[in-house]
């Protein structure tokens, strides 16, 4: 990097001509050159010793009868206790391969003490000030997060002792739901039968018997013919009988005079789900 003066020197400047310890200040650096010149002003990164660099606003490049001008403001500060401080920057200027550093005029500063200077071997007078001073409240986020870590693991207690008791609960009371639906949607076929003595009625009631039946046990009786069904059953006798004055009516199109054994195939099916229901709810509840 060659040192080269320019045709011009950059102007630097402090906005104001002192300021206290750690007080923000604002530094103008200016450069007027000729149109064709590339200038860089220095960033953040350059070296702004004695002061810290907090930072800067930069205006567009102006030029006016044949010069260019440009000019920076950096916001600094200093925590240096020297009475004048000093800051020059530097302005790289790019000429083809070569790089000029051109230096400012140093700016001084001064600074402006608000302690009186201590005398060495003297104690300097203390003011005392026992006045309480509003103090604004913070949130305690580590004592939140403990009670939210606390309440959590409560309820994760909580959830996991009773999570059988919870997970029967619902299901009694989903199995409680889907047997009011049966028991109507049952008896909807049942009157649709009675009313029009039409044999698809009749099998809708059947089908949808052994469907509930299949979903309350967990098997696939929907799927078994009356003889597998009744085996299935031990051989159960109410089953037994619904079924077979069932077959004989479907199948063997065999309506007797009255609605005696229709009624009573319909009443020992729809009986015989109801302990099918309790059976299951109260194995349920069996530890």
């Amino acid at each position: 990097m060659a040192q080269a003066p320019p045709d011009t020197l950059p102007q630097g400047r402090f906005l104001r001509p002192e300021a206290r310890v750690g007080e923000l200040v604002e530094y103008e650096l200016r450069y007027e050159h000729a149109p064709g010149l590339e200038v860089i002003f220095p960033d953040s990164a350059a070296n702004y010793e004695p002061f810290e660099f907090v930072g800067k606003r930069y205006s567009p490049t102006r030029t006016r009868k044949g010069r260019s001008l440009d000019r920076t403001v950096y916001r600094l500060r200093t925590f240096s206790l020297d009475s004048v401080q000093r800051l020059s920057l530097p302005v790289t200027v790019l000429r083809g391969p070569d790089t000029l550093a051109i230096s400012s005029v140093p700016a001084q500063l001064r600074l402006v003490r608000t302690a009186p200077p201590v005398v060495p071997g003297q104690v300097p007078n203390l003011r005392q000030n026992l006045s309480l001073q509003p103090v604004e409240p913070q949130f305690n986020y580590p004592y939140w997060l403990a009670g939210a870590a606390l309440l959590l693991a409560v309820a994760g207690g909580v959830v996991l002792g009773f999570r059988r008791k919870l997970r029967l609960r619902y299901r009694r009371y989903r199995l409680r739901k889907n047997h009011a639906y049966f028991l109507a949607q049952y008896a909807r076929h049942v009157e649709r039968f009675t009313l029009s003595r039409s044999l698809t009625n009749m099998e809708r009631a059947i089908t949808l018997w052994k469907n509930y039946l299949s979903n309350l046990e967990n098997n696939a009786i929907n799927s078994l013919t009356t003889r597998e069904i009744v085996a299935h059953y031990q051989n159960d006798s109410d089953v037994r009988l619904a079924l077979s004055l069932a077959d004989r009516v479907i199948y063997g199109n065999q309506f007797s005079e009255d609605d005696t054994e229709t009624d009573l195939a319909f009443v020992l099916l729809r009986d015989f789900a109801d302990r099918q229901y309790e059976r299951v709810v109260t194995k349920m509840v069996q530890p």
